[in-house]
């Protein structure tokens, strides 16, 4: 058996089962990955006997809980490679992320004039937040171009890049595509003018090594939930000299050092960005979902998933009917259309099969219109993905067929 069917087994998820106990085809990873029992189990533990508020409490549970929570913080730095932990944020998600750097850093940071690159694949996440910040301060939006198989151009990036820039934010796998981005190249890019780069990592976290020094940006962002997490907890990571220059987010309890009316002083970096009860479960939870996966080694994961693209690509392309889109060798991801269908109907027809894909933009309109289609159709590997699930995906694509034809 090859090593794409063997790398994890699927009874460690509950949830790839059907509500009738069958085997569930979940192929839409790139979304929202599906949780192993250790994450269910450490998030149940987190919520029940071992609960209690953190940083505040006196009593013994608080305390414990509280370590719990920082070893976390320690256990996510560890895992991108951060210099310390002091280097990462706690968030609701990428998308928070990328929201708290806009505003904290960006509306102090960007002026009239100012120049922010994004690139032609950027998630919604990576694009709204800078329009809304352009529109504040006067900056202009720039867009990188991509190349013909759906890679971001830096030859383009370099093109475009003046010291009126301030800004490159880009995706380090796009989550349409599968394209992986040359990030260190991209970084000596931006920094070439003086200019920050920010990555969107919620594709790469998952299945890639990731290392901060190595990578050389200024700010990484992605969340939990695509980790095999939960949801509502994401990271944002910065050097720790750029979090120190940038004001609070929000306001609140655990952000502070001191607060009189006459004027509030702030606590340092990360709590400085924390604001309120943090999200105490999550991180514990966040905890065992990077435990498990790093234990499989991130060079093992990027291989398992890029050879399962490989063999669907394969299967896809001996049928004359489907458009592929996005570079041969891709991190996981398969976008494509099938002629006559809409994706829509495609899902809906491969639930039946109990397979799950996703069909529509997948929050990246510009790519779409780019790629001069309403919406793709895109199956996304985990690491609990196997050739089944392949073969469940292109008995579904038949039976369409049929249905259309």
């Amino acid at each position: 058996m090859s090593e794409a069917a063997t790398l994890t087994r699927k009874a460690d998820f509950p949830g790839l089962v059907t509500e009738v106990g069958k085997p569930w085809h979940y192929l839409d990873t790139a979304a929202s990955a599906q949780k192993p029992q250790v994450v269910v189990d450490a998030m149940s533990r987190a919520l029940g006997r071992d609960y209690a508020t953190v940083h505040r409490g006196v009593y013994g549970r608080s305390a414990r809980m509280t370590l719990g929570y920082e070893a976390a913080r320690r256990r996510v730095a560890d895992f991108i490679g951060a210099r310390s932990e002091n280097e990462v944020v706690f968030v609701r998600g990428a998308t928070e992320a990328i929201n708290l750097v806009a505003a904290a850093w960006g509306m102090t940071r960007i002026g009239q004039g100012d120049r922010i690159i994004l690139s032609t694949l950027e998630h919604h996440s990576n694009i709204v937040p800078w329009q809304m910040l352009a529109e504040r301060t006067g900056a202009e939006i720039e867009v990188c171009p991509l190349t013909a198989d759906g890679q971001i151009d830096l030859g383009g990036l370099e093109a475009l890049l003046s010291p009126r820039t301030k800004l490159v934010a880009l995706a380090h796998v796009s989550n349409v595509l599968g394209s992986v981005l040359d990030a260190r190249r991209a970084a000596e890019l931006a920094h070439s003018v003086g200019a920050k780069i920010l990555l969107d990592g919620c594709q790469a976290a998952p299945r890639m090594k990731l290392d901060m020094a190595a990578l050389d940006c200024d700010f990484y962002v992605f969340s939990g939930h695509k980790l095999y997490g939960p949801t509502g907890i994401g990271v944002l990571w910065a050097r720790e000299d750029i979090l120190a220059h940038m004001p609070p987010y929000q306001g609140g309890g655990a952000m502070i050092e001191k607060v009189a009316f006459d004027g509030t002083t702030y606590a340092p970096p990360p709590q400085r960005f924390e604001a309120g009860t943090p999200m105490i479960t999550e991180a514990i939870a966040l905890h065992a979902a990077i435990d498990y996966v790093d234990a499989f080694g991130p060079d093992r994961l990027f291989a398992h998933e890029a050879a399962l693209a490989a063999q669907l690509r394969a299967e896809l392309r001996k049928l004359n009917a489907v458009t592929l889109f996005g570079p041969e060798e891709s991190a996981g991801i398969v976008s494509f259309a099938l002629d006559g269908v809409h994706p829509h109907d495609l899902g809906t027809i491969l639930d039946e099969e109990h397979v799950a894909i996703r069909a529509g933009h997948h929050c990246a309109q510009p790519l779409m219109e780019h790629l001069g289609v309403p919406a793709t159709t895109r199956a996304s590997f985990g690491l609990y993905s196997d050739e089944d699930d392949i073969a469940a995906l292109m008995r579904g694509i038949e039976r369409t067929r049929r249905i259309f034809g």
